[in-house]
Protein backbone atom coordinates (compact mmCIF):
# COMPACT_ATOMS: atom_id res chain seq x y z
CA UNK A 1 0.00 0.00 0.00
CA UNK A 2 0.75 3.56 -1.09
CA UNK A 3 2.32 6.22 1.69
CA UNK A 4 0.91 9.79 1.87
CA UNK A 5 2.35 12.66 2.63
CA UNK A 6 0.97 15.85 4.52
CA UNK A 7 1.98 18.81 2.44
CA UNK A 8 1.85 20.91 5.11
CA UNK A 9 4.27 19.22 7.55
CA UNK A 10 5.73 16.65 6.14
CA UNK A 11 3.94 13.67 7.96
CA UNK A 12 3.92 10.40 6.53
CA UNK A 13 1.09 8.29 7.12
CA UNK A 14 1.75 4.73 6.78
CA UNK A 15 -0.93 2.66 6.21
CA UNK A 16 1.09 -0.63 7.70
CA UNK A 17 0.86 1.69 10.86
CA UNK A 18 -2.58 3.44 10.40
CA UNK A 19 -3.09 6.20 13.32
CA UNK A 20 -3.62 3.85 16.26
CA UNK A 21 -4.28 7.07 18.56
CA UNK A 22 -6.90 8.55 15.99
CA UNK A 23 -8.74 4.75 15.82
CA UNK A 24 -7.35 3.89 12.53
CA UNK A 25 -6.40 0.65 12.51
CA UNK A 26 -2.84 -1.19 10.80
CA UNK A 27 -3.57 -1.94 7.35
CA UNK A 28 -5.81 0.75 6.95
CA UNK A 29 -5.33 2.12 2.87
CA UNK A 30 -5.29 6.29 3.31
CA UNK A 31 -8.62 5.67 0.71
CA UNK A 32 -10.37 4.01 3.96
CA UNK A 33 -9.59 6.72 6.08
CA UNK A 34 -12.51 8.71 7.20
CA UNK A 35 -13.14 12.12 5.96
CA UNK A 36 -12.91 13.90 8.29
CA UNK A 37 -9.38 12.04 10.16
CA UNK A 38 -6.82 15.13 10.14
CA UNK A 39 -3.32 15.28 10.42
CA UNK A 40 -1.78 14.50 13.78
CA UNK A 41 1.23 16.24 13.27
CA UNK A 42 -0.47 19.63 11.96
CA UNK A 43 -4.08 18.69 12.15
CA UNK A 44 -5.00 19.71 8.46
CA UNK A 45 -7.47 17.61 6.93
CA UNK A 46 -6.96 14.31 4.33
CA UNK A 47 -7.16 16.57 1.31
CA UNK A 48 -4.12 18.13 2.53
CA UNK A 49 -2.17 14.55 1.45
CA UNK A 50 -0.20 13.48 -1.53
CA UNK A 51 1.22 9.81 -2.28
CA UNK A 52 4.59 9.42 -1.72
CA UNK A 53 6.38 7.71 -4.45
Amino acid sequence: MKKWQCTVCGFIYDPAVGDPDSGIEPGTAFEDVPADWVCPECGVGKDMFEPVD
